[in-house]
């Protein structure tokens, strides 16, 4: 069954935003966006587009952010060009002979590239040693996005939050400092984690 113009809506409403900000939309966020006037709308639309196999619902940690569109896990491969390794702490290291690596296909855009993870400092997020991150280049970044960040010539995965005297960046792993960038330091963005995943 063919869809409705509002229901591509809201199915292109869920893409941008995961594409935009790694992670799919709440609920509120939905209703929010969308202009709809209640939580049973939102609802409504999930159930439907659900049972057509268009949009599944996955239990995340908060059951909040829970939604991928099907045709995102059926996309036809595309590639994006891998730069190198991430890891808190060290430059990013340009990988030898390094090719090109299969995405989904709606990832690929001009300013988008693949880093292969280091380290285990954002585990809590479900980004471990080894994952793959494709990250959209930008100079700037909204408070509470994930970020590649330089700082002092040395590149980290963090979540970014400016300061009155600098800049924040936090791990998500209580194993590791909350790292605090002062105005003195040589500190810039590379670009905003839009998705990550892991080969098996």
């Amino acid at each position: 069954m063919s869809l409705s113009f509002k229901q591509k809506r809201f199915l292109d409403f869920i893409r941008r935003h995961t594409l935009i900000h790694g992670q799919s939309p709440s609920y509120e966020e939905i209703m929010a966006g969308l202009g709809f006037g209640s939580l049973g709308t939102v609802n409504w639309y999930v159930r439907v587009l659900t049972e057509r196999r268009h949009l599944y619902r996955t239990k995340g940690p908060n059951g909040k952010r829970a939604l991928t569109l099907t045709e995102q896990e059926h996309a036809t491969p595309a590639t994006l060009p891998l730069l190198g390794l991430i890891a808190a702490g060290y430059p990013i290291e340009a990988l030898e002979n390094a090719e090109s690596i299969d995405v989904p296909a709606p990832l690929v855009h001009p300013d988008n590239f693949v880093l292969k993870v280091k380290g285990d400092s954002m585990i809590e997020e479900q980004i471990e040693d080894g994952d793959y991150i494709i990250v959209r280049k930008n100079p700037t970044a909204k408070p509470g996005q994930i970020v590649v960040a330089l700082i002092n010539g040395e590149a980290t995965l963090k979540y970014y939050y400016p300061t009155d005297t600098g800049v924040e960046l936090h791990p998500r792993n209580p194993d590791y400092p909350v790292i605090h960038v002062h105005k003195s330091d040589d500190f810039s963005i590379n670009g905003i984690l839009l998705y990550s995943f892991r080969e098996y």
